[in-house]
């Protein structure tokens, strides 16, 4: 008994604590307060377990935008990716705010899945971490009822959990229903009575019953209790576990859970034998001071002095009790501000939380003005394409009455283009005639008539298989006429060309021999054909191309073809008393022998130009007409823009064969292209490489050379004769080709 009636009871040692290490799980939701009872049930009655909290975060299927829902199939998926991480971010600070609640409790995990239906994920997260002990709700608070679970969820996760789970369903922090589980072992119902309190705890002087407690004193209400060690005699407290952390102590001593924010409370003294005594509980809580502690410390020595001792011992008890209650003060203090701090890190987190909630709300905010932004831009838009759409419409119908008159005046100019060509047709057939007679007058000898049973028989009636070319002209067949390989042209009813044509060519072919000019052997004038010597090489355009897979020409080939055309040039623009102006030079009018030795051919449209022709401009020779005829690549622009064609508009179709003869690119556009890599010194990079090493001086000198005859300016284009032919010449020798002849002017009278 105590002395100043206060009374203490007997107390048996503690029993040892059963040692649990399964975990009880508790399935918590987004309502904090509706879920507060079940949690602290939970806690009540953990039995020593470690605690997880379990969670499912379902996601919602209706997002409101600008005050209206909306459903998530509707929404674009960046508005409903940026929607989803607000709500995980939101679940995370749920969770972190459970786990404080819990924190004394020593909480193990957060442990939460995502899934559209709650109670289809418990039952998920129980088969996969196989949970054998969860608490959850069995209905909210308002539907309280002492009978079985009354929500869908509890009902299912009954129904459907594995059975090795034992759940209990808690509603307004009462148990309303418990789900046995099937598993080995000791019973893990909270209500057991077997070896266990009603708390999962061993038995201490909290848990006893209140009228075996008999305390006078006045303090406040004592939530939790520590017990002394049995083993202690005289039951005094050790200072080192007053001084050990909150977290140390709950695990010395017992107390049961109220909140997550209950406090610890110091443990009763003991007197040793029959003088035992203990001192009025003493519990540290908000504005509690020292003053109170030494109050009850002067209570403890006035009835120390009643109970009989000594003065000496009274004196010791006396010091010694001083000494403890100073220390469990400083220990409770210490624990007071570690449970400040703890609240202060909590009201920091959750304003962190609000400041994060609120940023998301005007992103959120932001993202849907731009998208109502977004909208009136789209009707306005639309607007504007009606509008647009109507203006072509209109347009269209302007459009379609403006074709019709332009129809209308076209007809009316062809008509009046086809007077006008009539007209020049016959004036330029009484000059042809007059041509013709005067060229008949002296027909030199080797020049053949061949009639056309001869030139069936020798095509073998045109056999497609004999075919080895077309041109304006018409098609070109391999043949035997009179023991002799020949080419035969013979002209196409649907030819651009005619018996002008035709005419011009025996004209001018039959009174000509020089070694690099095809030789016209014969013709079929009743039938247009004309027959040539055959060259089994076939046109310098097909070789610069490798047609049918020929070897490329080396570049010593390719300067003896330029040196051969040249001289070729040379010759028919020297004539007297006549100059021929070829007027179609390119190179798929340059033939190749099978010495690749090079023959210009197709003179159709070449001109025959008298020395007293003299443009108004110019001292060479000319010829206008109002309709250019040749290829427009290799065509002197001169000619194009004024009809006046000269000698030089051979010249400029020859610098553009020179520049093909050294790249082995296109016409269109290569002397911009040569001009270009000499101006930046990458002429080399040009070249063509399937020629061979050209030597670069050699080449440059002919670039710069072709550059010269493709003079827009037909007057700063050089003389062939004077400036180009003889450095064509030296090149040719420097590379050791075989060298030819070149015929004289008087070689080259033409009787016309």
């Amino acid at each position: 008994m105590m002395a100043s009636g206060s009374e203490i009871m007997e107390e048996s040692p503690p029993r040892p604590v059963q040692v649990v290490e399964e975990k009880m799980y508790i399935a918590v939701g987004k309502d904090i307060k509706e879920n507060t009872s079940v949690l602290i049930w939970a806690l009540r009655n953990a039995g020593g377990r470690k605690i997880c909290i379990l969670h499912v975060h379902e996601p919602a299927q209706w997002i409101r935008i600008m005050g209206t829902k909306f459903p998530v199939s509707q929404l674009e998926a960046h508005h409903v990716r940026a929607h989803r991480e607000v709500e995980r971010q939101e679940m995370n600070k749920l969770l972190q705010i459970y786990k404080i609640k819990c924190s004394r409790a020593g909480v193990v995990d957060l442990l939460h899945i995502e899934m559209n239906s709650i109670e289809k994920g418990i039952v998920k997260l129980i088969n996969q971490h196989g949970i054998r002990k969860l608490v959850m709700g069995a209905a909210a608070d308002k539907h309280y009822s002492k009978k079985m679970p009354k929500s869908k969820k509890a009902i299912y996760v009954r129904e459907q959990a594995p059975m090795f789970c034992h759940i209990w369903f808690v509603c307004k922090g009462q148990l309303v229903h418990t789900r046995e589980g099937r598993s080995e072992g000791v019973s893990a119902s909270p209500n057991s009575e077997t070896g266990q309190s009603r708390y999962g705890r061993s038995q201490s002087v909290a848990e006893l019953p209140i009228d075996q407690l008999k305390l006078t004193s006045s303090g406040p209400d004592i939530r939790s209790l520590s017990t002394l060690s049995p083993n202690d005699s005289r039951g005094s407290v050790d200072s080192n576990e007053i001084s050990r952390s909150p977290r140390e102590a709950s695990h010395t001593s017992c107390s049961s859970v109220d909140m997550p924010d209950v406090l610890p409370l110091i443990p009763v003294l003991t007197i040793e034998d029959h003088h035992q005594f203990s001192s009025p509980p003493i519990v540290l809580q908000e504005g509690r001071t020292n003053d109170e502690l030494y109050g009850q410390l002067e209570q403890s020595i006035a009835e120390a002095e009643t109970s009989g001792l000594d003065e000496s011992k009274r004196h010791r008890k006396a010091e010694k009790d001083a000494i403890d209650a100073i220390r469990r003060a400083k220990a409770s203090e210490n624990l007071y501000a570690e449970e400040l701090r703890q609240r202060k890190e909590v009201e920091e987190a959750l304003a962190r939380g609000k400041e994060e909630l609120k940023q998301r709300k005007q992103q959120l905010g932001e993202v849907t003005e731009e998208l109502r932004i977004a909208l009136e831009h789209k009707s306005s838009l639309e607007s504007q394409i009606a509008n647009s759409e109507r203006m072509v419409e209109d347009l269209k119908q302007k459009m379609f009455s403006a074709v019709e008159k332009l129809q209308k005046n076209k007809k009316e100019r062809d008509e009046l283009q086809k007077e006008h060509d009539n007209a020049l047709k016959e004036a330029e057939e009484l000059r042809r005639e007059k041509v013709s007679v005067a060229a008949n007058r002296l027909a030199p000898e080797f020049f053949s008539e061949f009639s056309f049973s001869e030139i069936v028989e020798a095509t073998s009636n045109f056999d497609l298989s004999l075919k080895i070319g077309e041109g304006g002209y018409g098609n070109i067949y391999k043949g035997q006429l009179r023991h002799t390989q020949v080419a035969i042209k013979m002209l196409n009813s649907n030819s651009m060309q005619g018996p002008s044509e035709f005419q011009q060519e025996v004209t001018v072919l039959s009174k000509l021999r020089h070694p690099n000019l095809v030789t016209l052997i014969g013709a079929c004038p009743e039938f247009f054909v004309l027959v040539y010597e055959y060259l089994p090489n076939g046109s310098l355009e097909d070789r610069l191309c490798c047609k049918d897979n020929s070897p490329p020409l080396s570049w010593q080939t390719r300067i003896r073809i330029a040196t051969e055309l040249c001289s070729a040039l040379v010759f028919l623009h020297s004539c007297n008393p006549h100059s021929i102006v070829h007027g179609d030079l390119k190179p798929a009018n340059i033939l190749l022998d099978s010495n690749y030795v090079s023959k210009l051919s197709d003179f159709g449209i070449c001109r025959i130009l008298c020395q007293n022709q003299f443009s108004s401009n110019n001292t060479t020779p000319s010829w206008i007409t109002e309709f250019p005829k040749g290829t427009f690549t290799y065509m002197d622009p001169e000619f194009l823009s004024t009809g006046e064609i000269t000698p030089k508009s051979d010249v400029y179709s020859f610098g553009i064969i020179l520049l093909q003869l050294l790249t082995g690119r296109p016409a269109l556009g290569i002397a911009k292209e040569v001009k270009y890599a000499l101006d930046k010194g990458n002429l080399k990079n040009l070249l063509d490489p399937t020629a061979g090493n050209w030597p670069f001086v050699q080449a440059q000198q002919l670039a710069h050379t072709a550059l010269r005859c493709c003079e827009v300016n037909r007057r700063s284009r050089p003389d062939l004769a004077l400036d180009v032919w003889g450095l064509l010449e030296q090149m040719r020798v420097s590379c050791g080709t075989l060298p030819f002849l070149i015929y004289s002017e008087e070689d080259c009278q033409i009787p016309l």
